[in-house]
């Protein structure tokens, strides 16, 4: 709030008549403002009383800066429909007419058939659309936020905080007035143009935003964040080369990425709030989202927190801003004068003169009148910031979502506080009326991964998974599932109780989960020695750190590909059985053997506490093919170098031509060779990626947006038309649908390899 956004719009005389700010009245001499008044833009006496408070809130604001925010949030949602909404792959996404388990926040809400869920994206589409024009603003909005948070709830398992934020401020706006400036409906409708919006419009976008700084600042207390080991892979992205300058990696992973990020997050929204450190909060701010658009794929949040920043400023901004374009963009650009005229959303401090000669009798302030309009508006921000700040605390409540962390990630605002890594996931079925066991997949019939770390989509797939069973002569199928997870770089363990059939295990929303297994909080200082272990060991020579609980036991393979693998005890006591050799042999703490490659073992705990061990292994087949890669590269040398006298065999001559030819490895009969030279191009292609310009790299990615949105558009034409007239013949429909799968040339011959990428990143 600011002094600035007090600015009466009406004064009345004493015969009752209203006249707008506009007409210039004789003003009084300027009072002294107080301190508070010119720090906080409000007085201590606008806080003492319903009614003075209800005037505060709904006191006459520019609407300038909001109309600005409605626009760029608008374009915003408009392009990130068409991306991390799905609209470019809502086929895969939705896989109309096959089996799969989906995970709803409330299990009545299924997905419409494909076509329909096209027609409900076009509508949010186009609900976007007239929030970013401000046209038919509310009808809009309503379009826009029904069809968001149905989709939303559709699928906890694509949950985040930006994704809920969008939602909120959707539904903000809905409320608000923010198509009084630099929108169509002003256009069609003159008295709502350039009219004053009621401070509490602001209020509740501020208090927003500042409580997504905040509260993720709050979150970032936690122990891990604060000795860096929630985000340490950061540390080693080329985007903090210039850090490590003057810093180990270790300092830029402690100081820049944990610490930088928990004081930005505690302070920013303080610093956006006044006007003397509101510059620094805007580099510092501006900076930190552009870095996360590059570390992270989040979509438009980083563009959307952007445009939030503004929001903070005196809310004339615009007009300040604009005036200073040349005047042939006046016609085309947003509203520098004249100033706002009034509004009946708002309410003005009025004067009222006590004689007929104002010169005799100076007029006193009369209480302004309050409808029922500007009660609603208070009490609904006064509401919805209790309940925003009481969410993320309301844990106690929703038990039963409860797990390693506190409830559903997405919308408690603790945004990169927890990173996992799974090492083992084991499904299996047992047959309830034959006894016949087997096992599944991991991730059979569904697309996420989410649900391995959520005990209410464990139990969602699990009851799935007993629907499905049965159409593959598998009957009353109980469901058993050992998931192994490591959080924030602690020991591999099992979150789930293995001996726990979920299909009948009981799960409320209310109640803590019976069969979530505790986190090991107190095997956590064993983190420092990992550190020193894995320091110790060469590049070939890989660990994973296990803890189990007593009772339990770790049914393990070793793959061929794992040469000298051996199993060290660092606390408790195991008792490892090989299968096939019917051998058990106990180890104590600081003991070790060989396990044999191609085979299965058990690890059983027999200890009174949980036993720590850790896997030591070499993959022998990464390392012999690791060595023919530095054989082939050198031999290449010294062809290249005219050193190698000796005339090659027919099946390394592809290493002469893979200088010039780029499929070179198509010709190379020995698989050795092939694997070598795809490297070689493949590393070629990436270095020539990296070095490229920024013309190049525009074009890059404005190509691949043009064939992204372009296949969303043409499968939205093809759903609508289905609608309308329906289903064309499967020959017509197969070539449209091929059609809206074109991709440019060499996006299509590296799209396997592409895919490989990303499901890597993807894991990671």
């Amino acid at each position: 709030m600011e002094a600035r956004d007090a600015t009466a719009g009406a004064i009345v005389s004493n015969n009752g008549e209203e006249q707008t700010a506009n007409a210039a009245p004789k003003e009084d001499p300027p009072q002294t403002k107080s301190e508070m008044e010119r720090i906080f833009g409000f007085r201590k006496e606008d806080l003492t009383s319903w009614h003075s408070m209800v005037t505060l809130l709904n006191r006459p604001a520019d609407p300038a800066s909001l109309g600005i925010f409605r626009c760029l949030f608008g374009l915003l949602m408009v392009i990130d429909i068409t991306q991390e909404r799905g609209l470019s792959h809502l086929d895969y996404k939705y896989l109309d007419g096959a089996p799969v388990c989906r995970f709803p926040l409330f299990n009545v809400l299924q997905p419409l058939p494909l076509d329909w869920m096209y027609l409900v994206y076009v509508v949010m589409f186009f609900g976007a659309l007239g929030i970013m024009l401000g046209c038919f603003y509310r009808l809009s909005c309503l379009m826009f936020i029904s069809t968001y948070w149905y989709i939303f709830f559709l699928d906890k398992t694509a949950w985040n905080n930006h994704s809920y934020l969008y939602g909120l401020i959707g539904f903000q706006l809905t409320l608000m007035d923010a198509n009084r400036y630099w929108s169509i409906d002003g256009l069609r409708r003159p008295s709502i143009r350039n009219a004053h919006v009621p401070l509490w419009n602001y209020t509740v976008l501020r208090t927003q935003i500042f409580i997504v700084y905040f509260l993720a600042g709050l979150k970032k207390l936690d122990a891990d964040w604060v000795e860096g080991y929630s985000m340490s892979y950061l540390a080693h992205h080329s985007l903090f080369d210039p850090f490590k300058l003057i810093l180990p990696v270790e300092l830029v992973n402690l100081l820049v990425v944990h610490g930088g990020g928990l004081v930005l997050d505690l302070t920013a929204g303080y610093l956006l709030f006044f006007d003397v450190t509101r510059p620094y909060a805007f580099f510092f701010v501006s900076y930190f989202h552009c870095m996360n658009s590059q570390l992270f794929s989040i979509g438009m949040f980083s563009y959307t927190m952007l445009a939030t920043s503004p929001v903070f400023c005196h809310a004339d901004w615009p007009r300040r801003f604009f005036a200073r374009f040349p005047g042939f963009l006046r016609a085309v650009l947003p509203l520098t004068s004249p100033g706002p005229q009034p509004s009946t959303s708002c309410v003005y401090n009025t004067i009222q003169s006590t004689s007929s000669n104002p010169r005799e009798t100076p007029p006193v302030a009369k209480a302004p009148k309050l409808r029922l309009k500007h009660k609603l508006g208070a009490i609904f921000t006064i509401l919805y910031i209790t309940e925003q700040l009481f969410l993320p605390y309301s844990h106690f409540i929703t038990q039963g979502y409860n797990n390693w962390t506190n409830g559903l990630y997405g919308y408690s605002w603790d945004m990169m506080v927890h990173s996992r890594s799974h090492q083992h996931v084991k499904i299996t079925y047992k047959d309830g009326i034959t006894g016949e066991t087997g096992y599944l997949n991991p991730g059979v019939f569904t697309q996420s991964r989410r649900w391995k770390d959520h005990g209410d989509m464990l139990k969602q797939y699990a009851t799935c998974l007993h629907q499905f069973l049965p159409r593959y002569n598998i009957s009353e199928p109980e469901i058993y599932f050992d998931i192994w997870v490591s959080i924030n770089e602690r020991f591999q363990q099992r979150i789930f109780d293995p001996r726990v059939d979920v299909v009948k295990a009981e799960w409320s929303p209310f109640r803590p989960n019976t069969w979530l297994m505790p986190l090991l909080v107190d095997l956590s200082p064993w983190r420092t020695k990992f550190q020193e272990i894995e320091g110790s060991l060469d590049n070939q020579t890989e660990i994973v750190f296990i803890a189990d609980f007593p009772g339990l036991h770790l049914e393990n393979f070793v793959s061929e590909d794992l040469g000298n693998t051996s199993i060290s005890v660092l606390q408790g006591k195991v008792n490892v059985e090989i299968v096939e050799e019917q051998k058990n042999y106990t180890l104590q703490p600081g003991e070790q053997m060989k396990v044999p490659a191609g085979a299965y073992h058990k690890v059983y705990t027999v200890s009174e506490h949980p036993s720590c061990y850790m896997y030591i292994y070499v993959n022998t087949t990464e390392a012999a093919l690791q060595e023919n890669f530095t054989r082939l590269y050198e031999l290449q040398e010294r062809v290249r170098n005219g050193t190698e006298t000796e005339p090659l065999p027919p099946e390394l001559q592809p290493l002469i031509a893979a200088d010039g030819d780029d499929g070179s490895e198509v010709n190379a009969t020995d698989p050795i060779v092939q694997l070598f030279l795809k490297r070689q191009r493949r590393m070629k292609e990436v270095k020539k990626r990296r070095e490229a310009g920024a013309a190049e790299r525009l074009e890059r990615f404005a190509v691949k947006k043009y064939y992204t949105i372009r296949r969303g558009f043409l499968m939205t034409a093809i759903a609508i038309r289905n609608l309308a007239v329906g289903l064309p013949s499967l020959e017509q429909l197969t070539r449209e649908v091929a059609f809206a799968n074109m991709k440019e040339p060499r996006a299509e011959a590296n799209q396997d390899e592409r895919l490989k990428d990303e499901v890597g990143h993807g894991e990671l």
